[in-house]
C-alpha cells in the first residue's frame, strides 16, 4: 500500500542548496561525477556485505552502474544494483548534507564565489550537486535483501521540501532520474556523458554502461540500440603499473575520492610486494578542509582488501596528526571480514601505517627541498599547526617532523614561518649553542617583547612563536641535531650574561645585589625574586618564568581551558641602566618606593601579556606617579 509524506528541509540544508547550485555552476559536470560515486560506494557495500551472506546478491552475478538519457522527456537517469536504502536510511543518508558539521561550514563561506566552490568541494556535494542541472530529482531505492520488496520513492525540485513515498520495487539498489533544467541541454547527449564519465570516472572498479549506439548510413547519424556496453575501463587505478597512469589520471581519481576541486599537492604510488602485500596510493592536499580541526569528524584512508571495499575513513592507517592525506590502501593480507576493532590491534595494520607515514613525510621532505618554496609554503600554511602534532604524537619519526617545521623568527622581517631549524643552525654564531625561542600570544607580542631587546642587540635570532600548539611543540622538542631549544624568557640565562658581568667592578656588583634586594622587600609576595637583567636595554624591566615553573603563556592557557593552575610568582628582572630603575635605586621613601616597584612588575607583566589582578588599581597608581614627574 502506497503510503506518501511530505516533509521541509531544514534551513541550513535550504541555505547550503543555494549556495551550492550557484557556487559550482561552472563545474556542472560533476554531478555525474558525484552521483556515479556513490553508486559505486553502493556496490562496494553489497560485494562486502555479500561475502557472509550471499543471499543479498538477489540471484544477480553482475554489479553494475548504468547511465542513460532520453532527449525527449529531457531526463537522464544513473541506476545501480548494490545495497540501496530502507526509507530511514534514505532520510538519513540523503540528508547527510545537514551533519553536525553544517553550521560551522556555512561560517566558513566568504561570499567569493571562487573561494566558496573549493570549500563546498570540501564539504562534499554528493548526491545534491544533481540540483545544479536538474530542476527536480526522483530517486528509487531498496534495500538488497529485502524479501517485501517495498521500495521508497524520494521526490524533491531542491526548494524547501521533499515527498516520500512507499512502492513495489522488484529490483534492489538505487535508480536516480534527473529532469533537467532548459538550459543544459548539453547533457543529454551521448558524446559528452561518455566524455565525463571517462574524464572523472574511468577508474571505478564496476562497470559503468550506456546504451551501445550504431551509425545509420541512412540517417547519417548515431542511433540507439537495444545493447549496453561498458564505457569506462573498471580497473582501480592503484592497481595500475605507474608508468601507465597519466598525471591526469591521478589528478580525476584524487578528486573523486576526495571531492576536492583543486589539484593535489603532491601523491605517493607504490606497491610491496614480500612478507607483506599490498598497494598504496596516498594524496597530500594543497588545501585545508574547513573541518579539519573536528574532533568529531571522522578521518582516514580508503581501505580495500583484494580490491573488495571494507571502508572509508579507515582512521588506523593514518595518524591523526596526517587526517588531511587522503587516499586508498589495498591489502592482500587482511581477513574480509575486517572491523574498525580488528584494525585497532593489527600487526599486519601497525606495519602498513608505519610505512605509508615514513612515505608521506618523505614525499614532503621532497617538496621542502625542491627549489620552488611556494609549494611547501603552501602547504606548511594549510597544515603546519597540524603537522606539529606529531612531535607529540608520533616519536620514531620526530626527527623528520622536526626538519619539516617553519618559524617566523627575529630575521624573516614578517609574520610568514619560513625559516626551518636548519636555517636557523646555519646562521648561528660560532659561540651560540642553544636555539632560542619565545612564545606570545600573537606574533606582534613575541615580536614587540622586550625579551628580545639583547638578542637583537647580540645580532641572535630568536624563533618567534605564537601558534596554540606551540608550547606543547617545545616541550616535546627539547633539542635539534644537538642543539638545545631554550625560552628567552625563562630565568636561567647565564651564558648571555657572563661577559656582562666580567666588566663590573665589586662595587657595583654590590650596589645591583642592594637594588635587588630593596625591589625584592618592597613588592614581597608578588615575586620569587627580584634580579639584575641581562636581556634589556631599552625597557625598565621584565618578567621571567622561574625555573621550575611553567611558563605564564602556559598558565594562560591552562586556565583558559579550565584547568586549574598553581599559584606561581615571576621573577623580576631590572635594568640597571634605565632612568627609572635609577631613580627606584636612589629612592628613601619606603611607600614610594613600594608604588614605583609595583608599577614597574605590573607594567612588565602586561609587556609580557600577564592580565592583571587589578587593573584599576594600577591606573590609579599609573596616574599618580605622573602627577608626580609633571
Amino acid at each position: 500500500m502506497s503510503h506518501t509524506e511530505t516533509h521541509a528541509f531544514q534551513t541550513e540544508v535550504n541555505q547550503l542548496l543555494k549556495l551550492m547550485i550557484h557556487a559550482l555552476y561552472s563545474n556542472k559536470e560533476i554531478f555525474l561525477r558525484e552521483l556515479v560515486s556513490n553508486a559505486s560506494d553502493a556496490l562496494d557495500k553489497l560485494r562486502f556485505e555479500a561475502v557472509s551472506n550471499d543471499a543479498l546478491n538477489e540471484g544477480e552475478s553482475e554489479l553494475a552502474i548504468t547511465v542513460t538519457f532520453d532527449k525527449e522527456v529531457r531526463t537522464i537517469n544513473i541506476s545501480d544494483n548494490g545495497i540501496g536504502m530502507t526509507r530511514d536510511e534514505v532520510i538519513a543518508n540523503i540528508g547527510t548534507i545537514a551533519n553536525s558539521g553544517t553550521k560551522k561550514f556555512l561560517e566558513n563561506l566568504s561570499g567569493d564565489q571562487a573561494k566558496d566552490s573549493n570549500l563546498i568541494g570540501q564539504f562534499g556535494v554528493g548526491f545534491y550537486s544533481s540540483f545544479i542541472v536538474a530542476d527536480e530529482v526522483t530517486l528509487e531505492t531498496r534495500k538488497a535483501g529485502d524479501d517485501k520488496a517495498e521500495g521508497t520513492r524520494w521526490i524533491s525540485k531542491g526548494e524547501g521540501e521533499f515527498t516520500l513515498e512507499t512502492i513495489d520495487k522488484e529490483v534492489k539498489g538505487t535508480s536516480i532520474t534527473l529532469h533537467m533544467k532548459e538550459d543544459m541541454d548539453e547533457f543529454l547527449d551521448q558524446f559528452r556523458l561518455k566524455n565525463i564519465i571517462s574524464t572523472y570516472s574511468d577508474h571505478i572498479n564496476f562497470p559503468i554502461k550506456m546504451v551501445k549506439t550504431e551509425w545509420d548510413e541512412e540517417a547519417k547519424e548515431e542511433k540507439a540500440t537495444d545493447e549496453l556496453e561498458q564505457v569506462n575501463k573498471a580497473t582501480a587505478l592503484w592497481t595500475q603499473p605507474k608508468s601507465e597512469i597519466t598525471d591526469e589520471e591521478y589528478k580525476n581519481f584524487y578528486q573523486t575520492i576526495s571531492h576536492d576541486f583543486n589539484e593535489p599537492l603532491a601523491h605517493v604510488h607504490n606497491r610491496v610486494e614480500g612478507t607483506l602485500e599490498y598497494t598504496s596510493l596516498l594524496y597530500i592536499p594543497k588545501q585545508a578542509p574547513f573541518d579539519l580541526y573536528d574532533r568529531d569528524r571522522r578521518y582516514g584512508l580508503k581501505l580495500y582488501v583484494k580490491r573488495v571495499f571494507i571502508m572509508d575513513d579507515a582512521e588506523h592507517l593514518m595518524p591523526a596528526y596526517l587526517r588531511f592525506v587522503r587516499g586508498v590502501i589495498d591489502s592482500a593480507d587482511l581477513p574480509l571480514n575486517v572491523s574498525r576493532e580488528i584494525l585497532q590491534s593489527n600487526k599486519v595494520v601497525d606495519k602498513i601505517r608505519s610505512a605509508s607515514v615514513k612515505r608521506v613525510l618523505g614525499e614532503l621532505e621532497k617538496v621542502a627541498k625542491d627549489e620552488d618554496q611556494t609549494r611547501y609554503q603552501g602547504f606548511w600554511e594549510q597544515f603546519g599547526n597540524v603537522l606539529k602534532e606529531g612531535l607529540v604524537e608520533d616519536f620514531a619519526n620526530k626527527e623528520k617532523i622536526a626538519k619539516l617545521l617553519r618559524f617566523a623568527t627575529t630575521h624573516s622581517g614578517d609574520a610568514q614561518q619560513n625559516v626551518s631549524l636548519q636555517d636557523y643552525i646555519e646562521r648561528m654564531g660560532e659561540e651560540q649553542e642553544a636555539i632560542y625561542y619565545i612564545i606570545a600570544d600573537t606574533h606582534a607580542a613575541a615580536k614587540g617583547s622586550p625579551h628580545l631587546e639583547m638578542f637583537r642587540k647580540k645580532g641572535i635570532e630568536v624563533l618567534l612563536l605564537s601558534d596554540r600548539i606551540d608550547e606543547w611543540l617545545v616541550s616535546h622538542l627539547d633539542e635539534f641535531e644537538g642543539k638545545k631549544l631554550k625560552s628567552i624568557t625563562a630565568a636561567d640565562l647565564k651564558e648571555l650574561a657572563e661577559e656582562d658581568e666580567q666588566e663590573l667592578s665589586e662595587e657595583d656588583k654590590q650596589a645591583r645585589e642592594a637594588l635587588t634586594e630593596k625591589v625584592k622587600k618592597a613588592i614581597e609576595g608578588s615575586v620569587s625574586d627580584v634580579r639584575i637583567t641581562h636581556r634589556l636595554t631599552d625597557s625598565p624591566a621584565c618578567v621571567v618564568t622561574a625555573e621550575g615553573d611553567i611558563s605564564s603563556h602556559m598558565a594562560r592557557m591552562m586556565e583558559q581551558m579550565g584547568q586549574a593552575v598553581p599559584k606561581q610568582n615571576p621573577v623580576l628582572e631590572l635594568n640597571p641602566e634605565h632612568i627609572l630603575v635609577k631613580k627606584i635605586e636612589q629612592m628613601e621613601d619606603e611607600a614610594k618606593l613600594k608604588e614605583w616597584s609595583l608599577f614597574l612588575f605590573e607594567q612588565a607583566q602586561l609587556a609580557d601579556g600577564e592580565p592583571l589582578a587589578e587593573p584599576g588599581a594600577f591606573i590609579k597608581r599609573m596616574n599618580t606617579l605622573l602627577a608626580e614627574v609633571m
